[in-house]
């Protein structure tokens, strides 16, 4: 690849589950086909993309500050959200940050993600849905629980007041039920580009600056060195960091999981193909769904696996879904090193 991009997508099942929690599950309604359409957000994608490359490389992420105000009737008020601002935390070169300090006597400090993060959403609309079940909070069987009840004015009543209030009345305290909970089942895919140019870079444009004055010396010092790009000069990672976290990364886009995934709603939401590329048009036609019959409403998911311009890497438990020929048992591994080779290849040091 030439390009100075890596585009990545993913296919994933997920099966009766939750991974985005909003009423049950969020979802999105899709005009076209008329059907409410289970999603999660880029957001959220890319936060559980930042904290497997932390747990790969066994690091805490960095701190955030948060400021709060003491008004003038003694409240605490939300105030600003400060990141670090440190490229020398792994979650914040490839997470991005912003920094604006209150009543603008400071610069803001802002950098743009290098990884443009999709939301993971239905490889085809009649491929993925929402249903409903019930729910219910069962402590029926356990003597020992604490039943409180409250009247209008919030004092609580005694055990015979209870009781007498309950006379009549056919209702479990330590029970409870939950209606219409939504779980997502289907094929779901997510995009992902990588921009070279500014994955191990930080800008040191004084006009719109990354970093601080103090944070450019500290870099200095720990062997960054001033370079080139397009965007104009910058501080470059050093070697043997580059290596560290590209391997971190490429192995957090391979094996990733939603980390808000409810325990009692569990999916492995397996991977079952990969796709690679540095042209965005062919990575999209490499995973994608045909319309077989529209008035029936049914799709088929479609995998390329010998496509030009493309890499395609694909899971044994795919052929379960779809029809391939070229499952592998290594399928997840191979794609990782051939990501960790593609971003390696590229020449940061002489990008110019």
């Amino acid at each position: 690849m030439k390009s100075n991009t890596i585009y990545i997508r993913t296919l994933k099942r997920a099966e009766h589950t939750v991974f985005c929690v909003a009423k049950g599950q969020k979802t999105y309604y899709d005009s076209l086909f008329g059907r409410s359409i289970p999603y999660s957000s880029g957001q959220q994608v890319k936060r559980s993309i930042i904290d497997s490359i932390c747990d790969v490389l066994n690091e805490v992420p960095s701190p955030t500050t948060f400021l709060f105000d003491v008004t003038k009737q003694n409240e605490l008020k939300e105030g600003e959200v400060y990141a670090t601002c440190d490229p020398t935390y792994v979650d914040q070169l490839f997470g991005g940050w912003m920094k604006a300090a209150k009543g603008g006597k400071e610069r803001t400090l802002k950098r743009r993600s290098p990884l443009s993060i999709s939301a993971m959403r239905a490889l085809h609309p009649l491929l993925a849905g929402v249903n409903k079940e019930n729910a219910s909070f069962d402590r029926s069987d356990r003597p020992n629980n604490e039943i409180i009840v409250r009247d209008q004015k919030g004092n609580v009543l005694t055990e015979d007041e209870v009781t007498t209030f309950l006379e009549g009345k056919d209702r479990s305290l330590s029970r409870k039920w939950i209606a219409d909970l939504s779980r997502a089942t289907g094929l779901f895919v997510v995009d992902v580009a990588i921009d070279l140019r500014r994955l191990f870079t930080v800008s040191l444009n004084s006009l719109e600056p990354e970093i601080s004055e103090s944070t450019v010396e500290k870099l200095k010092e720990e062997g960054w060195q001033e370079t080139k790009n397009v965007f104009g000069p910058c501080l470059l990672a050093p070697k043997k960091i580059r290596e560290q976290w590209a391997e971190a990364l490429a192995s957090a886009l391979i094996n990733w999981k939603i980390t808000s995934n409810q325990a009692r709603t569990f999916s492995l939401m397996e991977t079952l193909a990969i796709s690679v590329s540095d042209n965005a048009n062919a990575i999209a036609a490499s995973i994608r769904a045909k319309l077989v019959d529209q008035e029936a409403k049914k799709a088929v998911p479609i995998v390329e696996e010998d496509m030009d311009d493309v890499k395609t890497f694909v899971t044994l438990q795919a052929g379960g879904y779809l029809f391939t020929q070229g499952e592998s048992m290594n399928a997840l591994s191979d794609a990782e090193e051939y990501i960790k080779r593609e971003i390696l290849s590229f020449d940061f040091e002489n990008q110019l």
